[in-house]
């Protein structure tokens, strides 16, 4: 069962970069809870509940052209009801015409905390950090929620602070 779930997980994950690139956000409702919790960025962006969430995330890649979006290394551990992943994600943000270059390359890494459902494993709780970059920051048209500044921590500085929650759950195991 185990290994369903994890697989189950991970296309979630995949999901996630799929409705951001097309701009489904109905897919978000497969993806989060309705009570949602995530942080992006080292400004600390929030965003509490599913419904503000795909606003703000409709609102952001709106302003864009193009943008492709890609998640890997896949991590997941699942205990009963409940799972923690970690993975990496890149972005190519497009916006033709922008002041300052027209594209946006960046990566970083997700740490989910994620929950069994009715309809199958969602996300609960993100934490979302920007780790490199290169390009224009300002192809999305900023908005006070996004913030696009480089992100200080290191992963093993996270780790080691106890901040990965990934990390934390299969400590020791």
């Amino acid at each position: 069962m185990v290994e369903h779930d994890k697989a189950a997980i991970i296309e979630v994950l995949n999901l996630y970069a799929f409705a951001l690139d097309s701009h489904q956000w109905e897919l978000f409702d497969r993806v989060f809870t309705e009570d949602i919790r995530a942080e992006f960025g080292p400004a600390g962006a929030v965003w509490s509940g599913l419904d503000n969430f795909k606003r703000s995330f409709d609102e952001f890649h709106d302003t864009l052209d193009n943008q492709q979006h890609s998640m890997s290394g896949h991590l997941v551990h699942v205990d009963g009801d409940t799972a923690n992943a970690f993975h990496y994600g890149s972005w190519l943000l497009v916006r033709d015409g922008a002041e300052g270059g027209s594209w946006w390359l960046g990566s970083g890494w997700y740490d989910d905390v994620l929950v069994r459902t009715e309809g199958g494993w969602r996300i609960r709780d993100r934490i979302a950090k920007l780790v490199h970059w290169t390009g224009n920051p300002y192809v999305p048209v900023p908005v006070p929620e996004h913030h696009p500044d480089m992100e200080t921590n290191a992963l093993a500085e996270a780790v080691a602070a106890g901040r990965i929650r990934y990390f934390e759950a299969i400590k020791g195991k």
